[in-house]
C-alpha cells in the first residue's frame, strides 16, 4: 500500500482558510492563556474576586446575574478591562475566527466566477452573525 500524498492536491482557498485558521486558533488560544493568567495572578482587577467564584457558579443564571451584577448579551466587552471578563475575549475571537476564514476565501471563489461557493460562503457569514447577534432568542 502506498501512502503517498503525491496524488494528494490542497486548493489555493484551502491552503489560505487553513493558513488563517492556523493562525486564529493559536492567537485565540494565546488570548484565553494570557488573560487567564492576567485574572489569576491578579494583573487585571476582577469584577468577583477569584476566592468567591465557587460561590456563585451553581447559583442559577437569574441568581448569578443578580448577585454579580454581571452583564448579559455583548455588554460584557464593557467590561474587558476585568480579569474575569477578560478571558471571553479569547472565547469570542475563537468563535469568530471561521468567519474571516470564510472572508479571506471568498475572492478567490469570484475570481473563479464559482458562485456556488462564493454564495454559501455569504450564506455562512450571514447565519453566524445572525446567530452572534443576539437577535435569534428563545423565551426571553
Amino acid at each position: 500500500m502506498n501512502n503517498s500524498n503525491s496524488d494528494t492536491h490542497i486548493s489555493v482557498e484551502q491552503q489560505r482558510y487553513a493558513t488563517w485558521l492556523s493562525w486564529g486558533s493559536r492567537s485565540g488560544l494565546a488570548i484565553l492563556v494570557a488573560t487567564f493568567l492576567a485574572y489569576v495572578f491578579g494583573w487585571l482587577p476582577a469584577r468577583i474576586p477569584l476566592d468567591q467564584m465557587p460561590n456563585v457558579w451553581s447559583l442559577p443564571t437569574s441568581e448569578y446575574l443578580h448577585q454579580t451584577g454581571a452583564p448579559t448579551g455583548w455588554h460584557w466587552l464593557t467590561l474587558i478591562g476585568q480579569g474575569d471578563f477578560a478571558g471571553l475575549l479569547g472565547i469570542a475571537w475563537l468563535s469568530g475566527c471561521s468567519l474571516l476564514c470564510l472572508v479571506v476565501v471568498m475572492p478567490i471563489y469570484a475570481r473563479r466566477r464559482d458562485w456556488i461557493f462564493l454564495a454559501i460562503c455569504i450564506i455562512a457569514l450571514l447565519v453566524q452573525l445572525l446567530a452572534a447577534s443576539g437577535m435569534l432568542t428563545v423565551g426571553h
